[in-house]
């Protein structure tokens, strides 16, 4: 059972119907580079901290959360919209392309008291995940989660595992091999990180499927038929009790929307998204090439629309966390009213 501290902060990330409609902004070296390709405004950690800024500003109004890392973040945390919760990354960014099995790693001089000292309401941990690599690889990240689980346990915060799958054999995840591969990695890797001793309390995952590989989504060659895509969006609902909520991976804002009304369609009870790329990537570009206020214009304009159309989208496809966590109605009652 969720505790009173955990479910009060999750009421804080999610809307007043139990929907989580989070922004993602914890990119770090991704996004510097991005900037730094068309900046001669900005260089360094400036830009970087300002664009979070900039972010959280215009768009945290139209977000239940963000998340946000320590490293760059915790200013834009400052002027985001007093409605909206925080969710911080505990990760480092990236992982060692030099070594094997894309192994986790903690920004060492941060634990989960000291973020949540910081004013998060929530820990966000990418996990990098191949179900079906080396055993000892994979116990190993098993080991770290129960540790990452156990601390926020003791913190009394909740605990967000994104899970991100790949397959050791294959270096392009947008391949058809991989496509094919996908369904088993993402609905096995939620089955593994649903388990108790993991601790945690909500999952950010992949849709089971490449949805550019689905009929009738694509000109091209297909993996899938959509009657196959609808039945593995389906077993993976049925292979948690957790709440679970889906990540953007960087598609379109419009394929992202497409995918959540597929992923009702389906049948999938997705509890809603954290979503980061499909609404703000566009804006890089003009902040960086044209400075702050263009950068801003941007956000106010297409960004905004970008979120708006979204959680439109939720509203129709997303389902209540609030009767996926035990404990009885009167519980319930007592935390979720305001």
């Amino acid at each position: 059972m969720l505790t009173k501290n955990k479910l009060s902060a999750l009421k804080r990330l999610s809307d007043e119907n139990g929907i989580i409609g989070a922004l993602a902004i914890d990119q770090r070296g991704s996004l510097k580079k991005m900037i730094a390709a068309g900046s001669s405004n900005f260089v360094g950690d400036e830009g970087i901290v300002r664009f979070k800024e900039l972010v959280s500003e215009e768009l945290t109004p139209y977000a239940t959360s963000i998340l946000l890392d320590p490293e760059y973040g915790l200013p834009a945390a400052k002027v985001r919209h007093s409605d909206a919760g925080l969710l911080v990354a505990y990760e480092k960014t990236g992982y060692d392309a030099a070594a094997v099995g894309r192994l986790p790693d903690l920004l060492t001089e941060w634990s989960v008291r000291r973020l949540k000292e910081a004013g998060a309401d929530a820990i966000k941990f990418l996990l990098y995940y191949d179900v079906d690599e080396d055993e000892k690889i994979n116990d190993y990240k098993h080991v770290y989660m129960e540790r990452v689980g156990s601390e926020c346990a003791a913190e009394d915060i909740p605990f967000f595992l994104e899970i991100v799958t790949y397959d050791a054999k294959y270096d392009d995840v947008a391949s058809m091999e991989y496509a094919k591969a996908k369904p088993h990695k993402v609905i096995e890797a939620m089955r593994e990180f649903s388990k108790p001793q993991y601790k945690v309390d909500v999952l950010k995952v992949e849709v089971p499927v490449d949805m550019n590989f689905v009929g009738g989504f694509t000109q091209g060659e297909t993996a899938y038929s959509q009657e196959a895509a609808a039945a593995y969006f389906k077993e993976q609902s049925e292979a948690t009790k957790l709440p679970f909520i889906f990540l953007s991976a960087g598609v379109s804002a419009e394929l992202f929307q497409q995918t959540l009304a597929f992923a009702k369609k389906s049948g999938s009870a997705f509890n809603g998204v954290l979503c980061g790329r499909a609404t703000w990537k566009n804006g890089v570009a003009p902040f960086a090439e044209n400075g702050e206020e263009v950068g801003r214009a941007w956000l106010k304009d297409t960004g905004k629309k970008n979120i708006q159309a979204l959680n439109l989208v939720l509203k129709e496809t997303a389902t209540s966390w609030f009767n996926k966590v035990t404990g009885s109605a009167d519980e319930r009652f007592l935390c979720f009213r305001d």
